[in-house]
């Protein structure tokens, strides 16, 4: 099992980064929390859960142990894959999912795509034992207004949406609110997605 890589950034958008290391570049797929840990610098060591799938071998990373503790946590909960948990850690920082957890918050969890309320109520159940106290986090870091939209729209589709309904979604968002982050921007859509 892959603990961490540590190496050059050689690509980095909301939904992945490659690290090259030793010759190699590894994909790694990340949430949008991670991204914004991981925004402008050039090397970084990612902490990495590895899944090995007959059909795929994907890595996941993380910019810190307590957001790859939580994915644990998720991805133990029955129908609760990778994909759903990354899209939750994309949806709110690991201290919100640990907030609405420990106090029992069924419709802050079902706010998140791909998640009922049968699945919030069992991660609710199997979780709330398991989490100790709630950390707060979330750095937002600016970006270039040119490229916001793009690196959203990106991101989105990439997660499993669909290319128009997201253009429309993001034009809906951008002309209510000007000078959203890329962060914001995805949190904004996936809401209404």
């Amino acid at each position: 099992m892959i603990e961490y890589i540590k190496g050059n950034i050689t690509e980095l958008s909301p939904t992945h980064i490659v690290i090259e290391t030793g010759g190699i570049g590894y994909f790694i797929n990340i949430s949008l929390t991670t991204f914004t840990k991981l925004e402008g610098r050039q090397e970084y060591q990612v902490l990495v859960h590895e899944i090995i799938r007959e059909d795929a071998h994907s890595l996941f990373g993380f910019a810190d142990r307590h957001e790859r503790d939580l994915f644990r946590n998720l991805i133990s909960v029955s129908g609760v894959g990778a994909a759903t948990s990354r899209m939750m850690l994309s949806s709110l920082t690991p201290g919100e999912i640990e907030k609405a957890i420990l106090s029992s918050d069924v419709n802050t969890l079902k706010g998140i795509k791909g998640i009922g309320l049968k699945t919030a109520q069992r991660i609710i159940v199997d979780l709330k034992d398991k989490l100790g106290k709630p950390e707060e986090s979330g750095e937002i870091f600016a970006f270039t207004d040119n490229t916001k939209r793009e690196e959203a729209l990106s991101a989105l589709v990439m997660l499993g949406f669909g290319k128009n309904a997201v253009l429309k979604v993001l034009d809906r968002i951008t002309k209510e609110e000007k000078g959203l982050s890329v962060e914001d921007l995805i949190k904004k859509a996936l809401k209404s997605l």
